[in-house]
């Protein structure tokens, strides 16, 4: 059977998603059975745009001209576009600064007389090209990454996760831990897909997988209040992984 040709690119992050791939070695041997990875920085030298590709998975949200043209140019020579990582499919961390002057952040990271490249304000990949499917987290599962591989293999994209973290702390038996245990989870308004890995482990959700969708914000709020946290410490804490969050 003919290996699928796929592109592995990372923008503006912390290159963990991509690193996900590279510290799957036990599957590693059977991927490179299925799989030619003809563009894949942080594994290729040299990494070039060659032909066409049947999926391209993109780290990262864009923030400079350069990433806009090479998503652009992945796009183009890409059957599918699959955003990994919780900053390409939301904006993540990177975004957190977006309300603050983009020239004063500058000046900070760079001081005042320092020559930086021109970046803009970081922006999900949605919002330049057209997404064919998600694979969130930060950084997503191994398993999440190995199904979606091994469903490109049969010509098929994963069906979009619609639940909550809670949803997967009640399969698990697990004690709630906003409602019975008053800790300050975000379980109820982040998208599931983690196995609820840290509520398992009696840590409280983050919200690093971004909203679930439909949430109902206005049930979770109620219940947030109710244990002692307000609406602002809610809607500041949901927006440290997805910045355009709006309660």
């Amino acid at each position: 059977m003919k290996r699928l040709r796929l592109a592995i690119a990372g923008l503006t992050a912390c290159s963990g998603c991509q690193l996900l791939l590279l510290n799957c070695e036990d599957e590693l041997p059977e991927l490179m059975e299925q799989f030619e990875f003809h563009y894949f920085q942080m594994a290729c030298s040299p990494a070039l745009l060659e032909g066409s590709y049947d999926a391209a998975l993109v780290e990262g949200c864009i923030s400079m001209p350069h990433e806009v043209e090479l998503l652009q140019e992945l796009r183009r020579r890409s059957k599918y576009l699959i955003a990994l990582g919780t900053c390409a499919v939301c904006g993540g961390v990177a975004a957190l600064r977006n309300s603050d002057e983009r020239e004063l952040l500058r000046q900070m990271v760079y001081g005042q007389n320092a020559v930086a490249g021109e970046t803009f304000n970081p922006q999900p990949l949605n919002s330049v090209v057209q997404v064919d499917a998600v694979v969130t987290g930060c950084p997503p599962e191994k398993e999440e990454l190995l199904r979606l591989l091994m469903g490109l293999v049969r010509g098929a994209l994963p069906v979009a996760i619609d639940y909550p973290v809670c949803t997967e702390c009640r399969m698990r038996e697990n004690l709630c831990l906003l409602t019975e245990r008053n800790k300050f989870c975000l379980g109820p308004l982040t998208l599931g897909g983690c196995g609820a890995r840290c509520p398992s482990m009696s840590v409280p959700c983050e919200g690093c997988r971004g909203p679930v969708p439909e949430a109902n914000l206005k049930e979770a709020l109620e219940v947030y209040n109710q244990k002692g946290f307000d609406r602002q410490t809610v809607l500041e804490c949901l927006r440290r992984f997805c910045p355009e969050w709006k309660l």
